[in-house]
């Protein structure tokens, strides 16, 4: 069968009120395919978007429902619970397995509606489509996650037992953007919330946030998950809901196509390999998996730069909703596979361009596309660089019997975050003048962004949250160990799942460990002092070392190994360049700062000083686990 062609006009129903379970009711819209202002009469596959983020405005700005439509889909998008025009109270994910579920079941009942349905959509509205295909949904055949989770407790909303900050920014600005009715039915409430006063980024120095002392107050669902996020830092029931964590019910996933697609910089890179590797061996179904060099977003594929840093035209992809199409095409219409007819993994390496600087300032990194039969790959050589008292990394390990490096940790005082694996963290910075309704105006118009994503040379700047002058490299704060290799005399790839297993000990009851890699250029005529590109970081808190979600906490002054799973990556380390590992204890607004004092998270009122150490001696050697790839 060929390719759908734009065939058919396009008629529009609006707000169907359509109703869950408990009797709640999701507005919802429905594009249909027509000829001469009519619907095409008899079933025919139908396309769902579950989104948080304004149904109305997202297809203003990309109009994937139409577009689908014209090709002979129906599609259907829907308001998430407690967002814009649908009913009930947000609740974070939780809701979205059920809801979902129930929409599918009613889809399902449609006199108009094939027997297969597909789902699309990034980053919340990936979230809604794993979490209803945890229940088992009969009539869904064919997703694309864009961006999503996998596990929200071991990475995207918790990593390590630290906050991502992301949801909790994500809360203040969505709050003040939703339009829906019940939620702003007292217009001082939204008159207050629209104002852009008391603002997010203001916020960030006296976390953690406290109930009825925040703008939340004034949007008690918003409220009441923020702190349960802020607070439920233990591994429990919460963490093993469908909707956060669809990794346990792979096994209950519908015989579903599904194309994983994700970005080495986004917020859900783990998670992404991790729904590819884990889904694939639950089911018998297609799943694939698609990575490019990109940040968090649905046009995000379409680019070819990430933060900093170009990769080249052939990086982006020249039309996402082809891709979508394509998928869609073949699992619910059987036409010939054009997605990823041979390879279940396709990756961008990273690495291996010019050097120079692009005309708009950008580092010209480079890189290429690669087709690949499994995740990690089969021929991966797994490097040993081990962490030595000089600050080199080599493959040969210590043999000082005694050497170790300690550092002073002042959570006053924590590391900034240059660029990373970081989406939504932004505030409400108010409606434009003139605006008077948040749903007229762009929602990237009423953002302000704290944190930049993507790849940037490690070293502060103006602009930058938490740096300030006179603008010095990260690598020289006294709190930041750094540990290199020596320039490559050839090129390197590192590709896959990386990780960091630290012996260390602090003289805090309770404390952070991070790492991060950084591939380092040479000095050159566009970088006189060179550019230090960070590729990928984690993080860890002491007393969740064990990796079981239940606190364990280690006396002050004991040693112990930690491992660090940083998110995995693809890059080429060129001649002349260097491989570093920066080792510290803090990174934010990345990640929430840990106080030391071993207080329940999230209710800490002080903050102690740490003196944090890292051991590279015979028997406790400190090491980089890297996946080479041998040329």
């Amino acid at each position: 069968m060929p390719r759908s062609e734009d065939a058919y006009d396009v008629v529009v129903q609006r707000d169907v009120m359509v109703a869950m379970r408990d009797g709640v009711r999701m507005a919802t819209d429905i594009y249909r395919p027509a000829l001469d202002g009519r619907p095409v009469e008899g079933p025919m596959p139908v396309l769902l978007n579950r989104t948080p983020y304004n149904k109305v405005e997202n297809e203003r700005t990309a109009g994937y429902n139409g577009w689908f439509a014209r090709r002979g889909y129906i599609a259907v998008t829907q308001d998430c619970r407690g967002c814009y025009r649908s009913e009930g109270d947000v609740n974070f994910l939780v809701p979205e397995a059920e809801d979902g579920f129930d929409t599918l079941a009613w889809i399902k009942d449609q006199p108009w509606a094939g027997e297969k349905v597909g789902s699309w959509g990034t980053s919340w509205s990936g979230w809604t489509q794993t979490a209803m295909a945890a229940l088992g949904p009969a009539n869904l055949a064919a997703m694309v996650p864009n961006m999503s989770g996998s596990n929200g407790y071991t990475s995207s909303i918790r990593q390590g037992g630290a906050l991502e900050l992301r949801f909790l920014a994500w809360a203040f600005w969505h709050s003040a953007l939703n339009t829906q009715a019940k939620l702003k039915s007292d217009p001082h409430v939204a008159a207050a919330l629209l104002s852009g006063d008391q603002s997010f980024r203001d916020l960030l120095t006296r976390l953690p946030i406290r109930r009825d002392q925040t703008r939340l107050r004034l949007t008690p669902p918003y409220e009441e998950w923020a702190l349960e996020l802020t607070t439920r830092a233990d591994y429990d029931d919460y963490w093993r809901h469908p909707s956060l964590n669809p990794s346990l019910h792979w096994g209950d996933f519908p015989e579903a196509a599904v194309l994983y697609v994700g970005g080495w910089y986004d917020s859900y890179t783990r998670g992404t390999f991790e729904s590819f590797v884990g889904h694939g061996a639950a089911k018998s179904t297609t799943v694939r998996v698609l990575v490019g060099p990109w940040t968090h977003g649905g046009a995000m594929p379409e680019r070819t730069y990430s933060g900093d840093v170009e990769f080249g035209e052939h990086a982006a992809l020249a039309d996402f909703r082809e891709t979508h199409l394509g998928w869609f095409d073949t699992a619910l219409k059987g036409a010939e596979d054009t997605v990823q007819p041979n390879a279940p993994v396709r990756i961008f390496v990273m690495g291996g361009g010019s050097g120079e600087k692009n005309g708009v300032g950008r580092l010209i990194h480079g890189g290429k596309w690669r087709d690949e039969q499994e995740w990690p790959l089969a021929r991966t050589r797994y490097t040993n660089m081990f962490l030595h008292a000089d600050g080199s990394l080599a493959e040969t390990p210590p043999v000082e019997a005694t050497s170790s490096t300690t550092y002073r940790f002042d959570p006053a005082n924590p590391v900034p975050s240059i660029g990373g694996n970081v989406s939504s963290l932004s505030a409400f910075s108010g409606l434009p003048a003139g605006a008077v309704d948040p749903e007229s105006v762009p929602r990237a118009e009423c953002l302000d962004e704290i944190m930049a994503a993507g790849g940037f040379d490690q070293i502060e700047r103006a602009g930058v949250f938490g740096c300030s002058a006179p603008y010095l490299p990260l690598g020289s704060r006294p709190d930041v160990l750094v540990f290199q290799t020596a320039p490559f005399d050839h090129g390197m790839e590192v590709t896959g799942p990386v990780e960091v297993r630290l012996w260390v000990s602090s003289s805090a009851v309770d404390t952070d460990f991070t790492a991060k890699l950084i591939d380092v250029y040479p000095s050159n005529r566009w970088y006189p002092e060179g550019y230090r590109l960070n590729l990928t970081d984690s993080i860890v808190r002491l007393r969740y070392r064990n990796g079981d979600g239940t606190p364990d906490f280690l006396p002050p002054g004991d040693v112990t190994e930690i491992t660090i799973t940083l998110y995995p990556t693809s890059n080429l380390f060129a001649r002349g360049h260097r491989l570093r590992l920066d080792v510290s204890s803090s990174n934010f607004p990345r990640f929430d700062v840990n106080t030391n004092t071993g207080e329940p998270i999230g209710r800490e009122r002080r903050r102690v000083v740490a003196d944090n150490t890292v051991f590279h001696q015979a028997g406790r050697s400190s090491v980089l686990v890297l996946p080479v790839i041998p040329e």
